[in-house]
């Protein structure tokens, strides 16, 4: 079985920073793409940012010069490094990636439970 877990959420002031991380594990053949999105209190899920297997990124412009996604493909983790936080950056974040678990399987996409981060003075 598969497993995301996001870990490095917490309470942070405005203007501080934060590191969040996000680790596969269990029985898999690659992993592929690999995202963070977030859901604040009584909105949608969002996109944050991805980054596709051949390192390229992509960032919601809300997050652009402040947030920083990366990964460690021999660790099967994926970082996401927030800079110059605001109070609306405050939400659920959720980490998820691409996954073949077999190498004739189809990609699936995993998602972690989620991890808050809060941004208040």
């Amino acid at each position: 079985q598969v497993q995301l877990v996001e870990s490095g959420g917490g309470l942070v002031q405005p203007g501080g920073s934060l590191r969040l991380s996000c680790t596969a594990s269990g029985s898999m053949f690659s992993i592929g793409g690999m995202g963070w999105y977030r859901q604040a209190p009584g909105k949608e899920r969002e996109l944050v940012a991805t980054m596709p297997s051949d390192g390229s990124t992509n960032y919601s412009d809300s997050m652009k010069g402040r947030f920083t996604i990366s990964r460690d493909n021999a660790k099967k983790t994926v970082y996401l490094q927030m800079n110059s936080l605001k109070p609306e950056d405050t939400a659920v974040y959720y980490c998820t990636m691409g996954i073949r678990r077999y190498e004739m399987s189809s990609w699936v996409s995993y998602w972690g439970k989620g991890t808050l981060v809060t941004v208040s003075s």
